[in-house]
């Protein structure tokens, strides 16, 4: 009896054992970190990830993500600032705690931090984005917009709130508005994209007139460069033959004018000639000229003497 008791009271002891060994063991996955409370205080000292040994009962914890992770908010309502109420079907999220900013943003807003400061700031930007502006502008005009203004809205509160949290991305998808207003947007979408196609048409057939206007003008231009070239070659002909001309006239030029100088010079020579020879006959007249008047003249006095002396 004694024996079997003890063997009961090990067993229980044993059991009890694995029960805390159980409870106080405790897993955290790569890319999370382990908050500690005891007694309702969180503790300052978190665990990264791997196997960790904890109070059992005592002390509990939960595990934060440090990596990216998408929140996601949906059917979120919203108000236009013309009365009209649509709704969000989804909005995603996409953001980063970094593990530096864990405990403070814990201690701040819980392990549940992302529904005070995204989920809960989501609601808010998108209704007062919303009531600023029409049906019109939130589904259509500044509908592409509204992911980026929800990320800069976010991130500013984050930056003065829980530095260490930051926002990624933001995506948004088509709010649903009233049956009525839907089908009055497609029939405006439908003509719409019909006069679309027709602005395309037109524009198609406008190019295909501006793509032959083109053609036709350079093919007139090349028209005017054949011609041009043409033209440059009976212009070069000319002028080739023009200085052949000149150059036929220069030489017979100076053909006749070496002939007209051998003439000149012959005839020159030729008068020369006849010049020194005239003056030669001249003298020898003159010369026998004189002789003759001397003799006659002698001769007269000869005759004179002679009849005096009988």
């Amino acid at each position: 009896m004694i024996m079997a008791h003890v063997g009961a009271v090990v067993a229980a002891m044993a059991g009890v054992m694995a029960i805390l060994l159980h409870s106080s063991i405790h897993k955290i996955e790569e890319g999370h970190l382990a908050v500690y409370y005891r007694g309702g205080a969180l503790l300052t000292n978190p665990n990264g990830p791997g196997y960790h040994i904890m109070l059992p009962f005592i002390t509990s914890y939960r595990s934060v993500q440090t990596t990216l992770q998408t929140d996601e908010i949906k059917n979120v309502p919203c108000g236009t600032s013309g009365g009209v109420m649509i709704y969000f079907d989804r909005i995603e999220v996409v953001n980063m705690l970094v593990p530096s900013a864990v405990v403070d943003i814990v201690k701040n807003y819980t392990a549940d931090y992302d529904k005070t400061l995204i989920f809960n700031k989501i609601h808010h930007e998108l209704n007062q984005f919303c009531s600023v502006h029409t049906l019109q502008e939130v589904y259509i005009e500044l509908f592409d917009i509204i992911d980026e203004n929800l990320k800069t809205a976010l991130q500013k509160d984050l930056n003065a709130m829980a530095p260490g949290l930051t926002i990624q991305a933001v995506r948004v998808t088509k709010p649903k508005i009233p049956e009525a207003i839907r089908r009055n947007y497609e029939l405006m979408e439908a003509e719409k994209t019909r006069l679309l196609i027709t602005a395309q048409t037109q524009k198609v057939v406008e190019k295909e007139a501006e793509t032959e206007r083109k053609k036709a003008i350079i093919e007139a231009q090349k028209m005017a460069q054949v011609a041009e070239i043409h033209f440059q070659q009976k212009v070069m002909e000319k002028e080739t033959e023009k200085k052949i001309s000149e150059i036929e006239d220069a030489a017979f030029l100076a053909r006749e004018r070496a002939r007209a100088d051998a003439e000149y010079y012959t005839a020159a020579k030729f008068a020369e000639s006849n010049r020194v020879k005239k003056t030669k006959l001249f003298f020898k007249k003159n010369y026998i000229f004189v002789c003759v008047l001397v003799i006659n003249k002698f001769i007269i006095k000869m005759f004179l003497t002679s009849n005096c002396c009988f």
